[in-house]
């Protein structure tokens, strides 16, 4: 990776392409040079940075540190002269912005690799954290997705229908359905050669470089252009952004996942009923080496389901794969598409080279371009992805959980704005239940003579009931003596409460959680709240105390036995 005089690095992606980044260029002395190549070395493998579109954002990151120390009046001429001085003066000169933030926290961890920059005061200054900015990117609106979505399936099922009505056409050929000669029979022909080839018949004219249809074909295709020609059989580029746009609503995948995705495979057995289930192997490169693969399962179970979606894709790009096969056999990516322009030379080598006329994945300025050209704003995928996992996924998709709540929910102004109704009819429903299911009865130490015993507590004054019944008396349960104003509870019930209690809790773990909620949440709150009163020592000194009798009682209680 470091060449013999120190100066220049070699990155070599997970793919083995190479970056070469030469560090003479950097406007600093030969030792600090030396010793910012070391350190950017050191992370130049693919375990640490497995694309080059990491390396070359640190390469920026690096020289923007290397330019600002040369506007120092006395330039440190190598790491160990990075006094915090010189780091605050780095931390103060960046804007205070996410862009800012990155500047000198990627710095710092380049630095940090340095053993003189590991400790003292340096390092210290160089390990201090700074707060994350809130982000700029927002999701969209529900209404604003939906927009994105149909644009995106507007797009790609009239690409999808038109590669469908050729391939039915071309099979009909290959059963010999045509007259030969005739107009179908030449556009079958045209299509065969489309599929095989990669391109419909053509001739080079002596004296012209570019070559045109044959002559006879020109007139059955309808013209000579893309959407004559190649198109009819192959995705062009915005087609395939369409496309990659609703494996994003779908699923929420990255652009660099989708760019990468491998054919599914779908199961050899379809089941009882019929349906297929795809196994879809997913690449996550900035995961930690070891845990950058996952694979998901899904199932073409109907029209709108997430299998449906990944059997679409698999039709409108068969033929171009079968032509990537021809060019490069073993090549497993999904997301391919034909162009007309000639490619000069591979600009990004994380992705895929180009096979003659077609190219792999998606760049994000295609994603830009395929916005523009739909009429919406930026790219889709940042904020599409922000949308899936903020608002419409409940468990993390690629992250760990954390990281789903930090960086997707909580900071989402979307998020927040539809959450304040759900937060406030909580609130209030909390405070309603709570209100209902306190421990109304009072709690005394003695037992009062006049007082009634009930199966819960004694009764005060029987005949003045807040749940009056046709004849007068009390109508309610004896499990609402607990929620009575006339209720009064003494250690002499503590017993069997306590035994009601650990019940109730027993009963919450056999019960459908509805069904429990439905029917004993409320005297439970009450007893938690008779515990807090009591102390958790004496309730439990008070269990102890259980006798039969409070067992019959409290198995009559739950039973019904004693409401009739």
């Amino acid at each position: 990776m470091l060449d013999n005089d120190g100066l220049v690095v070699r990155h070599a992606n997970t793919a083995g392409r190479i970056v070469v980044y030469d560090f003479s260029l950097l406007p600093v002395g030969a030792a600090m040079q030396r010793s910012l190549a070391a350190v950017f070395a050191g992370s130049c493998t693919p375990r640490t940075w497995a694309s080059h579109s990491t390396g070359r954002t640190a390469w920026r990151y690096v020289r923007r540190f290397a330019d600002f120390l040369s506007t120092m009046q006395r330039p440190p001429a190598d790491l160990d002269e990075v006094t915090v001085a010189v780091w605050n003066e780095w931390v103060m000169s960046r804007p205070a912005t996410g862009a800012g933030r990155l500047d000198v926290v990627s710095v710092a961890r380049l630095l940090r690799q340095d053993a003189r920059l590991q400790s003292g005061a340096a390092g210290e200054a160089l390990a201090r954290r700074s707060r994350k900015p809130a982000s700029s990117v927002a999701s969209y609106a529900p209404a604003e997705f939906d927009q994105v979505r149909l644009a995106a399936r507007r797009t790609f099922r009239a690409a999808r229908l038109r590669i469908a009505d050729n391939a039915r056409h071309l099979q009909r050929w290959h059963n010999g359905e045509f007259r030969e000669g005739g107009d179908d029979w030449l556009l079958g022909e045209a299509l065969e050669c489309l599929a095989r080839t990669g391109d419909v018949p053509r001739y080079a004219p002596k004296g012209i470089a570019a070559a045109g249809v044959v002559h006879r074909y020109v007139r059955v295709l309808g013209g000579q252009g893309g959407d004559r020609t190649w198109q009819r059989l192959f995705l062009s580029l915005h087609e395939a952004t369409a496309l990659g746009v609703l494996l994003l609503a779908e699923f929420g995948w990255n652009l660099a996942v989708i760019s990468s995705l491998a054919v599914p495979q779908a199961s050899p057995d379809p089941g009882e009923d019929g349906a297929r289930t795809y196994r879809i192997e997913l690449e996550k490169r900035r995961r930690p080496a070891g845990r950058q693969f996952e694979t998901r399962n899904v199932t073409d179970d109907g029209a709108g389901s997430k299998g449906r979606l990944i059997t679409e894709a698999l039709e409108a790009t068969r033929f171009a794969r079968a032509a990537v096969q021809e060019l490069a056999p073993g090549n497993k990516l999904l997301i391919v598409w034909r162009t007309s322009v000639a490619v000069r030379g591979l600009a990004d080598l994380d992705r895929e080279p180009p096979l003659g006329p077609f190219r792999f994945g998606i760049e994000t300025r295609a994603a830009m371009a395929w916005a523009r050209r739909e009429g919406l704003d930026g790219s889709p995928f940042q904020r599409g992805r922000r949308t899936v996992n903020a608002l419409y996924r409940r468990e993390p998709g690629q992250n760990s959980q954390a990281t789903h709540d930090s960086t997707y929910v909580l900071t989402d102004p979307q998020v927040r704005h539809d959450a304040l109704p759900v937060i406030a009819a909580g609130a209030e429903e909390a405070a309603e239940r709570a209100r209902r299911a306190v421990l109304v009865a009072e709690v005394r130490d003695q037992a009062d003579p006049g007082d009634l015993e009930t199966a819960t507590a004694d009764c005060h004054d029987y005949t003045n009931s807040p749940y009056p019944g046709a004849s007068g008396s009390c109508a309610a349960s004896f499990l609402m003596c607990l929620g009575c104003t006339n209720a009064r509870v003494h250690p002499g019930h503590h017993a069997r409460l306590a035994h009601l209690h650990h019940a109730l809790d027993n009963l919450r773990t056999a019960l459908d959680p509805a069904v429990w909620h439905g029917a004993w949440s409320d005297t439970f709150a009450r007893l938690d709240d008779l515990k807090s009163k009591v102390g958790s020592g004496p309730w439990a000194q008070a269990l102890e105390r259980v006798m039969d009798a409070d067992r019959a009682i409290v198995g009559h209680l739950l039973t019904g036995e004693l409401d009739t």
